[in-house]
């Protein structure tokens, strides 16, 4: 033993040890054997190696697994003193003895209550004794058996693995992991063995000529792992002086400290030792499962009709009962089959099998000449994120190196070590955790998951909002500076490479840059209105706020099972009412001045020419703060320029696609009835308002933004339309044409009778919210010209709008306006009448299609 240390220590090569001990007890049993029958006659008995000992993977300190075989209970009798004298022998001398005796009868008998030892005959060679005995068991008995039970041990082996997976949190990620016990660890790389022994003696009822044969990895990745973890459990043997297999934190940072398992010598950090060890109990804890995946269903007369292989669309896949497989011969010309494949797995939990994924592996050189860059590699991922079983497809794209194809940046993290007691996972898991955590609020099971989960179809652009998850900590891998502005980087050069807008992008980034905001704000009172108020300056906008407490809840959750707590989910919830509230509450009162905060000014500034800047400033002061945190500071640019103009056309228009919208943004002086005759010459029109927003600064320059559809597709198909729309809308806003007169033409348009849900009007005034204006909530019948009779109303009554937020959800308007009159809020006696009025208007308007 002590040369075997000595020879280990020196070469750090654990398998070769493990082989040594082997032989060495070799010699030693034989030994014991010739001494143990001397002067006897020839018995019927032999000496089997079993087990670890059987496959030759004998550790230091591991019990030595033998079987004494008899011809028959005579024969037993006859040679028990001997047996006997054998044990003994090896426990004298130090040999950790784990013996068993049977029959010929008894060994092709099977106990379901002790899978154990019909699993160790599954690794038996011969040491002594009579051979014929041995090949009569080696060719018959254990064959026989386990073809006879074959269905009951694979069906008990997979129920053992999945209790034992289960015990460990089905994951490979543990602060001490057990290197023998734990996923990934040498009993999963035995279990694969088990598992393709099982297979391969079932297709061709013969044992493998050589047993490794039917476990080798295409690129020798399962063979490193064992080698690897080889090394580390001999070391821990040796450090322990005893079979303990826990690599606890000093061990690790002495196994670190000797490079064991590593190709070079010398010292490794411990983070990056721990690094290599969950590399490779991924690529073991992957082979076992995919293999266990291969195991039959509990036997049913009816699934054996049910089988069906079904060929994927424009692919050389197929699917198989939930698995999708390969045909043979198929060949690899482009990544579109492949980027199928893994939408296919996101949207419905398919797995892949090993054929398939060492096909997939073996393509990547040759895929990686044309890699697809631009909106088709960004459709691809987009199917694959917004799946609900995005996490399990990236994972699978990670693992055989697709992800990193299209993704380089990723590969920074790729198993990366936060080594501290809090981070139980390493990055690359952690943020398909992150990911997996939002697609579970789908399906809600705590209180606080319900609450959240009221969020996620709020969340306009989910896609942007789940790539920023996935990239949110590559930065770290950098390991200098801070993580988030290291993450915005790589993801900026990706996203160029996405060819994003400018839109796009800013949400991506943003997101990103501002990830760990919510958190810092959960270190502080969150019932305190200074803190909540900062925060909400930070934040700026209610969709921001929204995509934040997503992102925050599904980032501390995947930091370790007990990292979100049931209290900080409440804090968390909490904080986001506050601001929420807040930003409802201050969206008209909150206005943006330079000499306040400049920051914004001079960002601006650098985009205009040097002379405009007086007039930047001017056309910035009074306005908003929800208007300027909505905005990129290259469209306030743009609307700053069109103000400028103002002197040459009094009305400024601005019309572009965006998405399956358009944006139109309006600027003009302010005026009564503005914002009604836009709306109303969008009805006109047979546009469709989803949403709309209404701003003014100091100098009296309106902002109107609409975003519409196009519903009976005017503008899409008949180019020439466009500049007809915008020549009526100019006309109307210049007060040229009265909007009346357009409406009266499309009058036959405004027919509500085909609504799928009747939507009841309610109307509710706020006048403590605001400290400055009265907020009316309006939710109605979304209907053409809806917007255009409301403020049409409001105008009437001299109501002038501070705010207007407008909003659309299926069938329901939910529109909100922050209301003076004469400077001052709405009097009990104004919002009365103006609810009668409004009420009675809304009703008149539905009145048409009830009738």
């Amino acid at each position: 033993m002590a040369l075997v240390r000595q020879t280990c220590e020196r070469t750090g090569d654990g398998t070769a040890a493990i082989r040594r001990r082997s032989a060495v007890v070799d010699r030693i049993l034989i030994e014991m054997w010739r001494r143990a029958f001397a002067g006897q006659p020839t018995q019927n008995v032999a000496l089997l190696a079993l087990g670890g000992y059987g496959r030759k993977d004998l550790f230091p300190y591991s019990d030595i697994d033998v079987l004494f075989a008899f011809a028959d209970d005579k024969t037993e009798e006859q040679t028990r003193e001997a047996v006997r004298a054998i044990i003994q022998g090896m426990w004298d001398i130090g040999l950790r003895a784990s013996p068993a005796s049977r029959t010929m009868k008894e060994a092709a008998r099977f106990d379901p209550d002790n899978l154990e030892f019909t699993l160790a005959t599954l690794d038996h060679r011969f040491l002594a004794g009579h051979f014929p005995l041995y090949q009569q068991l080696h060719q018959v008995v254990f064959p026989g058996l386990v073809l006879s039970e074959w269905n009951t041990i694979t069906q008990k082996l997979g129920e053992i693995a999945r209790a034992r997976h289960a015990k460990y949190g089905n994951t490979i990620f543990h602060l001490e992991p057990n290197l023998k016990e734990c996923p990934g660890g040498l009993r999963d790389y035995h279990l694969a063995v088990w598992f393709a022994l099982l297979f391969h003696l079932k297709e061709t009822r013969e044992w493998p000529r050589q047993r490794g044969g039917v476990f080798q990895s295409a690129r020798g990745d399962a063979e490193a792992a064992f080698d690897f973890l080889a090394a580390a459990r001999c070391f821990l043997h040796f450090r322990h002086g005893r079979d303990d297999n826990t690599l606890d934190w000093q061990s690790q940072d002495e196994a670190a400290a000797n490079s064991i398992g590593l190709e070079t010598r010398g010292t490794a950090d411990p983070a990056y030792w721990m690094r290599t060890y969950y590399r490779h109990a991924r690529v073991i804890y992957r082979r076992a499962a995919l293999l266990m995946e291969h195991l039959p269903a509990p036997v049913s007369f009816y699934r054996q009709f049910r089988r069906r292989r079904t060929p994927i669309a424009g692919t050389d896949f197929i699917l198989d009962q939930g698995r999708i497989d390969i045909l043979p011969g198929a060949q690899f010309s482009d990544t579109s089959a492949i980027l199928r494949i893994f939408s296919l797995m996101a949207t419905h939990g398919y797995t892949l099998s090993q054929a398939a994924e060492d096909r997939i592996t073996d393509a990547l050189p040759a895929l990686a000449i044309h890699i697809p860059e631009g909106p088709y590699l960004w459709n691809a991922l987009r199917e694959v994120l917004l799946g609900p079983h995005a996490a399990h497809a990236l994972r699978t794209m990670h693992a055989l190196g697709v992800l990193e194809m299209f993704i380089p940046e990723f590969h920074l993290i790729d198993a990366l070590v936060i080594r501290d007691s809090y981070h139980r996972y390493t990055v690359d898991e952690h943020t398909f955790l992150t990911i997996d955590n939002v697609h579970s609020l789908r399906q809600p099971t705590h209180d606080y998951e319900h609450r959240l989960a009221q969020l996620l179809p709020e969340i306009d652009r989910l896609d942007l909002f789940l790539l920023s998850l996935l990239l949110h900590d590559t930065g770290k891998g950098r390991r200098t500076g801070e993580h988030t502005i290291q993450s915005v980087e790589l993801a900026d050069s990706f996203l160029a490479r996405l060819d994003f807008d400018a839109e796009e992008r800013e949400t991506v980034l943003k997101l990103i840059r501002m990830h760990l905001e919510m958190s810092n704000a959960l270190r502080r009172d969150i019932f305190d209105l200074e803190n909540v108020r900062r925060f909400s300056d930070k934040i700026g906008s209610p969709m921001l706020l929204k995509m934040l407490t997503l992102m925050t809840y599904a980032d501390i959750k995947a930091v370790n099972p007990e990292a979100l707590t049931p209290w900080k989910a409440e804090n968390l919830w909490q904080l986001y009412m506050a601001t929420a509230n807040f930003m409802d509450r201050s969206v008209d009162e909150v206005r943006y001045h330079s000499a306040i905060d400049p920051t914004l000014l001079n960002r601006i500034r650098s985009m205009v020419p040097a002379g405009q800047y007086d007039q930047l400033k001017q056309f910035l002061e009074g306005l908003p703060q929800r208007y300027l945190h909505t905005r990129l500071p290259e469209h306030i640019r743009d609307h700053f320029q069109m103000a400028a103009n103002l002197g040459k056309n009094p009305v400024q228009l601005d019309l572009r696609p965006h998405r399956q919208l358009f944006d139109l943004t309006v600027i003009a002086r302010d005026r009564t009835r503005l914002f009604a005759d836009v709306a109303g010459t969008l009805a006109a029109w047979g546009m469709n308002i989803v949403k709309a927003g209404a701003f003014s600064n100091d100098a009296g320059i309106v902002v109107d933004s609409f975003q519409f559809t196009d519903v009976f597709r005017t503008i899409e198909l008949n180019p020439s339309e466009k500049e007809r729309f915008l020549t009526n809308l100019h006309d109307v806003v210049a007060q040229k044409v009265p909007v009346e007169q357009l409406l009266d033409a499309r009058r036959h348009m405004n027919n509500s009778g085909n609504a799928k849900v009747e939507v009841a009007t309610r109307l509710q005034f706020d006048s403590e919210s605001s400290t400055h204006s009265t907020i009316l909530q309006v939710v109605a019948q979304d209907v053409p010209g809806l917007l255009r009779l409301i403020a049409l109303t409001l105008s009437i009554h001299q109501c002038n709008i501070e705010v207007a937020l407008i909003d659309t959800e299926g069938e329901t308007a939910i529109d909100v306006f922050y209301l003076t009159s004469r400077g001052a809020k709405l009097t009990p006696e104004l919002q009365q009448t103006l609810a009668t009025d409004l009420t009675a208007a809304l009703e008149a308007m539905r009145a048409p299609a009830s009738a």
